[in-house]
């Protein structure tokens, strides 16, 4: 299905549904919140019922944007025409969502960027680029939603933080072209810029030095790891969510190719976010551990004692270096 098609078709059953549930991956970032509230904010102006429900509440940084209180964490008990999933490559990402969205019998719409994406809608609009935030305006105008200076903000927030600020090299004319409309529409760049990339606590930034103290290379530097401890995140009063552009670093670093962030979920747990400069096909890597996203931003989870993941990991990406 072409790109205008699959818009047009999610945009027909978000136009004709009277109420919506909308759903994205757990442990939530600035695309999968911007581009579901964006779409929530914009159905309940055209009078629709429209709640958004995460596993995971929004990381404490997002706040600053008023409407990021409408987020939910369970789904009002009520009668739904639609579920939408957004910036979810698979339904499982929703977390204990999950099982809520598979018992439901009526019309599904899956609206998404990752090229990972299993396409378990009924109506799938998967298209690879830059952010969901970039596919989402495209889908409110074609259903007649209006773009309001809220909803571009929010839009804005995601486009700007999945691009990396339009740097990222699936950043294209049509992105910017995107961008253009959301400023248009009223979105503050500068603040959005500043609150998520300048802003962070005392305890980030010392959860951060602890981190880099213990960053190691391998693969004749080409591979960095970037380890964060359940320990450090409790003795520093830091939150999980605080690591989010901790992988970016030591891509800063000449001569590293892949960064993989590696977070302790629980002691023999480990939540990977692999990062490439644009060699190495970090989706592939993710994908020999059940993970996926991006060809040079994915995740994936792991399990067994530090040192074996961080051989494992090692491994894999030697394959695809």
């Amino acid at each position: 299905m072409s790109s205008e098609n699959c818009v047009a078709a999610a945009a027909a059953q978000i136009k004709k549904a009277h109420s919506a549930a909308i759903f994205c991956h757990s442990r939530p970032d600035g695309d999968a919140i911007g581009s579901g509230l964006a779409l929530c904010l914009a159905m309940r102006a055209a009078g629709k019922r429209a709640y958004f429900v995460c596993e995971d509440v929004p990381p404490e940084k997002f706040f600053f944007i008023p409407a990021m209180k409408e987020v939910l964490t369970s789904l009002p008990e009520e009668e739904y025409d639609l579920f939408i999933t957004v910036d979810c490559a698979e339904v499982t990402r929703t977390g204990s969502l999950s099982q809520t969205y598979l018992r439901f019998r009526g019309e599904t719409v899956n609206i998404d960027h990752h090229i990972s994406n299993t396409c378990y809608a009924h109506c799938n609009c998967v298209l690879g680029c830059s952010a969901t935030c970039e596919i989402m305006p495209e889908v409110l105008q074609a259903a007649g939603l209006e773009i309001t200076k809220d909803v571009a903000q929010l839009l804005m927030l995601g486009l700007m933080t999945d691009s990396g600020v339009f740097t990222h090299n699936d950043v294209t004319p049509h992105t910017f072209g995107v961008a253009a409309l959301l400023r248009e529409k009223g979105a503050d760049v500068t603040e959005i810029n500043y609150r998520m990339f300048s802003s962070q606590k005392k305890e980030r930034a010392m959860l951060f030095r602890r981190a880099l103290e213990k960053l190691r290379f391998a693969l004749d530097d080409r591979l960095a790891f970037i380890p964060v401890s359940e320990k450090d995140i409790a003795e520093t009063g830091a939150q999980r969510s605080m690591t989010e552009g901790f992988v970016d670093y030591p891509l800063t670093i000449d001569g590293v190719e892949v960064s993989i962030a590696l977070m302790e979920m629980k002691p023999g747990q480990y939540k990977a976010s692999l990062r490439s400069k644009g060699k190495v096909n970090v989706n592939a890597v993710a994908a020999t551990f059940g993970g996926g996203g991006h060809i040079l931003a994915s995740g994936c989870m792991l399990f067994g004692e530090f040192e074996e993941v961080i051989e494992r990991l090692t491994y894999a990406v030697y394959q695809h270096i």
